[in-house]
Protein backbone atom coordinates (compact mmCIF):
# COMPACT_ATOMS: atom_id res chain seq x y z
CA UNK A 1 0.00 0.00 0.00
CA UNK A 2 1.16 3.21 -0.87
CA UNK A 3 2.20 5.93 1.55
CA UNK A 4 -1.09 7.99 -0.29
CA UNK A 5 -3.41 5.61 -0.59
CA UNK A 6 -3.13 4.50 3.69
CA UNK A 7 -3.07 8.65 4.00
CA UNK A 8 -6.58 8.41 2.60
CA UNK A 9 -7.01 5.76 4.53
CA UNK A 10 -6.09 7.41 7.51
CA UNK A 11 -8.34 10.93 6.83
CA UNK A 12 -11.05 8.20 6.62
CA UNK A 13 -11.24 6.72 10.03
CA UNK A 14 -10.17 10.26 11.40
CA UNK A 15 -13.76 11.41 9.78
CA UNK A 16 -15.54 8.19 10.85
CA UNK A 17 -13.68 7.81 14.57
CA UNK A 18 -15.56 11.47 15.65
CA UNK A 19 -18.97 10.82 14.40
CA UNK A 20 -20.56 8.72 17.53
CA UNK A 21 -22.27 5.48 16.82
CA UNK A 22 -23.43 4.09 20.48
CA UNK A 23 -24.99 0.78 20.84
CA UNK A 24 -29.03 0.95 19.89
CA UNK A 25 -28.36 4.21 18.40
CA UNK A 26 -26.20 3.77 15.22
CA UNK A 27 -28.66 5.52 12.62
CA UNK A 28 -26.88 8.41 12.36
CA UNK A 29 -23.69 6.73 11.44
CA UNK A 30 -25.78 4.49 8.84
CA UNK A 31 -26.38 7.76 6.78
CA UNK A 32 -23.08 9.14 7.12
CA UNK A 33 -21.70 5.50 5.66
CA UNK A 34 -24.62 5.95 3.10
CA UNK A 35 -23.68 9.29 1.74
CA UNK A 36 -20.30 7.94 1.72
CA UNK A 37 -20.89 5.12 -0.79
CA UNK A 38 -23.90 6.75 -2.49
CA UNK A 39 -21.18 9.50 -3.32
CA UNK A 40 -18.88 6.55 -4.90
CA UNK A 41 -21.92 5.18 -7.17
CA UNK A 42 -22.14 2.27 -4.51
CA UNK A 43 -25.68 0.75 -4.70
CA UNK A 44 -27.32 0.99 -0.85
CA UNK A 45 -30.17 0.36 1.10
CA UNK A 46 -30.53 1.00 4.84
CA UNK A 47 -32.72 -2.00 6.84
CA UNK A 48 -33.48 -2.55 10.38
CA UNK A 49 -29.98 -2.70 11.87
CA UNK A 50 -28.24 -3.56 8.88
CA UNK A 51 -27.24 -0.91 5.58
CA UNK A 52 -26.37 -3.25 2.62
CA UNK A 53 -23.94 -1.84 -0.01
CA UNK A 54 -23.78 -3.74 -3.72
CA UNK A 55 -21.22 -3.28 -5.96
CA UNK A 56 -21.13 -4.03 -9.86
CA UNK A 57 -19.86 -7.73 -9.27
CA UNK A 58 -21.90 -8.24 -6.03
CA UNK A 59 -20.65 -12.23 -6.13
CA UNK A 60 -17.19 -10.82 -5.72
CA UNK A 61 -16.92 -10.58 -2.52
CA UNK A 62 -19.21 -10.73 0.79
CA UNK A 63 -17.75 -8.45 4.39
CA UNK A 64 -18.95 -7.48 7.42
CA UNK A 65 -18.75 -5.65 9.92
CA UNK A 66 -20.39 -3.89 12.86
CA UNK A 67 -20.58 -0.16 13.68
CA UNK A 68 -21.92 -0.23 16.58
CA UNK A 69 -19.23 0.96 20.13
CA UNK A 70 -19.92 1.23 23.50
CA UNK A 71 -21.04 4.02 25.13
CA UNK A 72 -23.98 5.44 27.45
CA UNK A 73 -27.86 5.76 27.68
CA UNK A 74 -29.63 7.80 29.86
CA UNK A 75 -32.18 6.04 31.82
CA UNK A 76 -33.94 8.49 33.86
CA UNK A 77 -32.95 12.02 35.50
CA UNK A 78 -30.03 12.34 35.77
CA UNK A 79 -29.13 8.80 35.11
CA UNK A 80 -26.72 6.47 32.90
CA UNK A 81 -26.43 2.94 32.06
CA UNK A 82 -24.06 0.79 29.56
CA UNK A 83 -25.82 1.12 26.72
CA UNK A 84 -24.63 -2.33 25.60
CA UNK A 85 -26.14 -4.60 28.43
CA UNK A 86 -29.40 -2.08 28.82
CA UNK A 87 -29.78 -3.91 25.10
CA UNK A 88 -29.44 -7.17 26.33
CA UNK A 89 -26.07 -7.91 26.03
CA UNK A 90 -26.50 -9.54 29.63
CA UNK A 91 -29.55 -10.88 28.08
CA UNK A 92 -27.39 -12.99 25.64
CA UNK A 93 -27.53 -15.23 28.68
CA UNK A 94 -25.07 -17.65 26.86
CA UNK A 95 -22.20 -16.36 29.18
CA UNK A 96 -19.82 -17.05 26.25
CA UNK A 97 -19.16 -13.67 25.23
CA UNK A 98 -16.00 -11.40 25.64
CA UNK A 99 -17.97 -8.68 27.30
CA UNK A 100 -20.31 -10.64 29.57
CA UNK A 101 -16.89 -12.23 31.42
CA UNK A 102 -15.23 -8.95 31.55
CA UNK A 103 -18.29 -6.59 32.61
CA UNK A 104 -16.85 -6.63 36.42
CA UNK A 105 -13.40 -5.51 35.00
CA UNK A 106 -14.69 -2.44 33.02
CA UNK A 107 -16.04 0.03 35.69
CA UNK A 108 -12.81 1.79 36.63
CA UNK A 109 -11.82 2.45 33.25
CA UNK A 110 -14.72 5.30 32.65
CA UNK A 111 -13.62 7.67 35.11
CA UNK A 112 -13.03 10.77 33.73
CA UNK A 113 -14.09 10.47 30.50
CA UNK A 114 -15.86 13.06 28.27
CA UNK A 115 -19.09 12.28 26.61
CA UNK A 116 -21.13 13.42 24.09
CA UNK A 117 -25.02 13.38 23.89
CA UNK A 118 -26.87 13.07 19.97
CA UNK A 119 -30.02 12.71 18.80
CA UNK A 120 -30.56 9.54 18.09
CA UNK A 121 -31.72 9.89 14.48
CA UNK A 122 -30.40 12.94 12.98
CA UNK A 123 -27.07 12.31 15.09
CA UNK A 124 -27.73 16.46 16.18
CA UNK A 125 -24.97 17.57 18.82
CA UNK A 126 -27.30 18.15 22.07
CA UNK A 127 -24.04 18.71 25.14
CA UNK A 128 -20.86 17.47 26.49
CA UNK A 129 -20.44 15.79 29.90
CA UNK A 130 -17.58 14.42 31.97
CA UNK A 131 -18.03 10.95 33.80
CA UNK A 132 -17.13 11.43 37.26
CA UNK A 133 -17.76 7.86 38.53
CA UNK A 134 -19.31 4.20 37.55
CA UNK A 135 -19.78 1.45 39.41
CA UNK A 136 -22.00 -2.08 39.41
CA UNK A 137 -25.55 -1.81 40.53
CA UNK A 138 -26.12 -5.33 42.16
CA UNK A 139 -30.03 -4.78 41.38
CA UNK A 140 -29.99 -4.27 38.07
CA UNK A 141 -26.79 -6.08 36.79
CA UNK A 142 -25.82 -3.10 34.70
CA UNK A 143 -23.18 -0.47 34.93
CA UNK A 144 -24.16 2.70 36.47
CA UNK A 145 -22.59 6.05 35.55
CA UNK A 146 -22.80 9.68 37.34
CA UNK A 147 -22.35 11.93 34.85
CA UNK A 148 -21.64 15.87 35.24
CA UNK A 149 -23.35 18.00 32.92
CA UNK A 150 -26.43 16.22 31.38
CA UNK A 151 -28.27 16.34 34.16
CA UNK A 152 -31.33 17.99 31.12
CA UNK A 153 -31.31 14.73 28.94
CA UNK A 154 -34.67 12.68 28.43
CA UNK A 155 -34.58 9.12 28.96
CA UNK A 156 -33.34 7.34 25.90
CA UNK A 157 -30.96 9.72 24.93
CA UNK A 158 -27.36 8.27 23.77
CA UNK A 159 -24.43 9.01 24.82
CA UNK A 160 -21.31 8.75 22.84
CA UNK A 161 -17.64 8.63 24.47
CA UNK A 162 -15.89 11.79 23.08
CA UNK A 163 -12.88 10.61 20.87
CA UNK A 164 -10.63 10.94 18.43
CA UNK A 165 -8.02 9.05 16.43
CA UNK A 166 -4.56 9.37 17.99
CA UNK A 167 -1.47 8.59 15.88
CA UNK A 168 1.88 7.81 18.06
CA UNK A 169 4.90 5.45 17.33
CA UNK A 170 3.88 3.70 15.05
CA UNK A 171 0.32 2.98 17.09
CA UNK A 172 -3.31 4.17 16.27
CA UNK A 173 -5.52 4.67 19.39
CA UNK A 174 -9.26 5.37 19.24
CA UNK A 175 -12.50 3.59 20.19
CA UNK A 176 -11.09 0.85 17.27
CA UNK A 177 -14.03 -1.49 17.85
CA UNK A 178 -15.09 -1.52 15.13
CA UNK A 179 -15.23 1.76 13.41
CA UNK A 180 -11.42 0.61 11.65
CA UNK A 181 -13.18 -2.48 9.84
CA UNK A 182 -15.93 0.19 8.73
CA UNK A 183 -13.28 2.74 7.60
CA UNK A 184 -11.09 -0.29 5.87
CA UNK A 185 -14.72 -1.85 3.70
CA UNK A 186 -15.24 2.12 2.89
CA UNK A 187 -11.75 2.27 1.77
CA UNK A 188 -11.51 -0.72 -0.26
CA UNK A 189 -14.89 0.60 -1.86
CA UNK A 190 -12.80 3.78 -3.18
CA UNK A 191 -10.35 1.19 -3.98
CA UNK A 192 -11.98 -0.06 -6.74
CA UNK A 193 -13.99 -3.61 -4.48
CA UNK A 194 -17.36 -4.22 -6.66
CA UNK A 195 -18.53 -7.13 -4.39
CA UNK A 196 -20.82 -6.69 -1.36
CA UNK A 197 -20.72 -5.23 2.31
CA UNK A 198 -22.68 -5.03 5.58
CA UNK A 199 -22.31 -2.90 7.92
CA UNK A 200 -24.26 -4.02 11.41
CA UNK A 201 -25.71 -2.75 14.30
CA UNK A 202 -25.60 -3.52 17.75
CA UNK A 203 -22.74 -6.57 17.64
CA UNK A 204 -22.10 -5.49 21.26
CA UNK A 205 -25.23 -6.21 22.29
CA UNK A 206 -25.22 -9.65 20.61
CA UNK A 207 -27.55 -8.90 17.80
CA UNK A 208 -25.75 -7.90 14.76
CA UNK A 209 -25.74 -11.45 13.25
CA UNK A 210 -29.75 -11.47 13.38
CA UNK A 211 -29.66 -8.68 11.16
CA UNK A 212 -27.40 -10.18 8.40
CA UNK A 213 -29.27 -13.38 8.30
CA UNK A 214 -32.41 -11.45 8.57
CA UNK A 215 -31.15 -10.00 4.82
CA UNK A 216 -30.47 -13.24 3.21
CA UNK A 217 -33.75 -14.97 4.51
CA UNK A 218 -35.15 -11.77 2.83
CA UNK A 219 -33.76 -12.68 -0.60
CA UNK A 220 -33.09 -16.72 -0.34
CA UNK A 221 -29.48 -15.87 -0.59
CA UNK A 222 -26.42 -17.84 0.74
CA UNK A 223 -22.90 -17.86 0.76
CA UNK A 224 -19.98 -19.63 2.24
CA UNK A 225 -17.54 -16.69 1.89
CA UNK A 226 -18.71 -14.06 4.26
CA UNK A 227 -15.83 -12.16 5.80
CA UNK A 228 -15.88 -10.40 8.59
CA UNK A 229 -13.41 -7.68 10.01
CA UNK A 230 -12.95 -7.16 13.61
CA UNK A 231 -10.29 -6.88 16.52
CA UNK A 232 -9.01 -9.19 18.59
CA UNK A 233 -8.09 -8.28 22.55
CA UNK A 234 -5.02 -9.19 23.70
CA UNK A 235 -3.61 -8.57 27.21
CA UNK A 236 -0.48 -6.66 26.95
CA UNK A 237 1.58 -5.25 23.70
CA UNK A 238 3.70 -8.59 23.57
CA UNK A 239 1.01 -10.76 23.10
CA UNK A 240 -0.88 -8.77 20.42
CA UNK A 241 2.61 -7.89 18.41
CA UNK A 242 3.27 -11.37 18.17
CA UNK A 243 0.70 -11.67 15.08
CA UNK A 244 0.23 -9.34 12.01
CA UNK A 245 -3.72 -10.34 11.90
CA UNK A 246 -5.76 -12.91 13.77
CA UNK A 247 -7.52 -15.57 12.33
CA UNK A 248 -10.45 -18.17 13.66
CA UNK A 249 -11.17 -21.27 12.75
CA UNK A 250 -13.83 -21.59 15.21
CA UNK A 251 -15.51 -19.14 18.08
CA UNK A 252 -17.62 -20.67 21.18
CA UNK A 253 -20.74 -21.24 18.61
CA UNK A 254 -19.16 -23.02 16.01
CA UNK A 255 -17.10 -23.85 13.50
CA UNK A 256 -16.02 -21.60 10.60
CA UNK A 257 -15.54 -22.09 7.05
CA UNK A 258 -11.85 -24.08 7.30
CA UNK A 259 -11.23 -24.02 3.31
CA UNK A 260 -12.20 -20.15 2.99
CA UNK A 261 -9.92 -19.49 6.61
CA UNK A 262 -6.56 -22.21 5.40
CA UNK A 263 -6.63 -19.81 2.09
CA UNK A 264 -6.20 -16.63 4.16
CA UNK A 265 -3.99 -18.50 5.69
CA UNK A 266 -1.85 -19.16 2.58
CA UNK A 267 -2.54 -15.70 1.35
CA UNK A 268 -0.82 -14.07 4.27
CA UNK A 269 2.17 -16.80 3.68
CA UNK A 270 2.67 -15.60 0.36
CA UNK A 271 2.45 -11.79 1.32
CA UNK A 272 5.00 -12.29 4.54
CA UNK A 273 2.04 -11.80 6.81
CA UNK A 274 2.59 -12.88 10.58
CA UNK A 275 -1.04 -14.52 11.71
CA UNK A 276 -1.97 -16.56 14.90
CA UNK A 277 -5.43 -18.61 15.49
CA UNK A 278 -7.25 -16.63 18.11
CA UNK A 279 -9.41 -20.08 19.32
CA UNK A 280 -5.56 -21.85 19.23
CA UNK A 281 -4.16 -19.13 21.33
CA UNK A 282 -7.12 -19.48 23.81
CA UNK A 283 -7.08 -22.72 23.79
CA UNK A 284 -3.15 -22.98 24.92
CA UNK A 285 -3.75 -20.57 27.41
CA UNK A 286 -6.61 -22.63 29.13
CA UNK A 287 -4.08 -25.82 28.63
CA UNK A 288 -1.86 -23.73 31.73
CA UNK A 289 -4.07 -22.71 33.91
CA UNK A 290 -3.23 -23.81 37.44
CA UNK A 291 -5.64 -25.81 39.68
CA UNK A 292 -8.79 -23.76 40.08
CA UNK A 293 -7.76 -20.83 37.69
CA UNK A 294 -11.23 -19.91 35.33
CA UNK A 295 -10.55 -20.75 31.57
CA UNK A 296 -11.07 -17.79 28.92
CA UNK A 297 -13.95 -18.68 26.74
CA UNK A 298 -13.75 -18.93 22.81
CA UNK A 299 -16.08 -15.69 22.35
CA UNK A 300 -19.23 -15.30 21.08
CA UNK A 301 -18.74 -13.56 17.59
CA UNK A 302 -21.04 -12.77 14.80
CA UNK A 303 -19.63 -15.44 12.71
CA UNK A 304 -20.25 -18.14 14.61
CA UNK A 305 -23.82 -17.08 15.05
CA UNK A 306 -24.38 -17.13 11.51
CA UNK A 307 -22.90 -20.17 11.25
CA UNK A 308 -24.16 -21.99 14.12
CA UNK A 309 -27.71 -21.12 12.04
CA UNK A 310 -26.42 -23.19 9.31
CA UNK A 311 -27.56 -21.45 6.17
CA UNK A 312 -24.43 -18.83 6.17
CA UNK A 313 -20.54 -19.13 6.41
CA UNK A 314 -17.43 -17.83 6.26
CA UNK A 315 -14.56 -16.48 8.48
CA UNK A 316 -13.24 -14.12 10.29
CA UNK A 317 -10.31 -11.78 9.68
CA UNK A 318 -9.39 -9.60 12.59
CA UNK A 319 -6.69 -6.79 14.05
CA UNK A 320 -4.72 -7.38 17.30
CA UNK A 321 -5.71 -4.65 19.72
CA UNK A 322 -4.83 -3.45 23.46
CA UNK A 323 -7.01 -1.45 25.72
CA UNK A 324 -9.89 -3.44 24.09
CA UNK A 325 -13.75 -1.63 24.84
CA UNK A 326 -12.01 1.59 25.39
CA UNK A 327 -11.38 4.92 23.68
CA UNK A 328 -7.60 3.85 24.16
CA UNK A 329 -7.95 0.68 21.99
CA UNK A 330 -4.22 0.55 20.36
CA UNK A 331 -3.26 -1.45 17.14
CA UNK A 332 0.09 -1.00 15.30
CA UNK A 333 -0.08 1.01 12.09
CA UNK A 334 1.54 -1.91 10.12
CA UNK A 335 -1.10 -4.47 11.19
CA UNK A 336 -3.76 -1.96 9.43
CA UNK A 337 -1.45 -1.86 6.75
CA UNK A 338 -1.16 -5.54 6.14
CA UNK A 339 -4.35 -5.95 6.32
CA UNK A 340 -5.51 -3.74 3.92
CA UNK A 341 -2.75 -5.33 1.71
CA UNK A 342 -4.23 -8.25 2.37
CA UNK A 343 -8.09 -7.19 1.50
CA UNK A 344 -6.67 -5.82 -1.61
CA UNK A 345 -4.93 -9.05 -2.19
CA UNK A 346 -8.49 -11.01 -2.06
CA UNK A 347 -10.97 -8.77 -3.51
CA UNK A 348 -8.86 -5.91 -5.51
Amino acid sequence: MTGVAFGEFLDTLKYLVRRPSVVGAEHPFFLTLKRELDELGIETTLYEGVLFARGRRPASGALSAHIDRHGLICTGPNEFQYAAFLTQNRADLKGNSVAEQTMNTISERFAGQAVQAYEPWSGTYLGLGNIEKAYICPRRNNLIFEVKGLEYLLPGTPVAFVDSLRINDGMLSAQLDNVISAAMILHLYRSGYEGTAFFTAQEEAGKSWRFVLEWYRRFDGATDRLLVLDTSPFPDRAAADAQDLVLRYRDANAVFNKTFTEEIARRCDRLGIRYSFKDRYIAAQNAHLASGGTASSLGSTEMGRLAAEGTLQGTTLQLPTTGYHTVSETVRTESVKKMLHLLADLYL
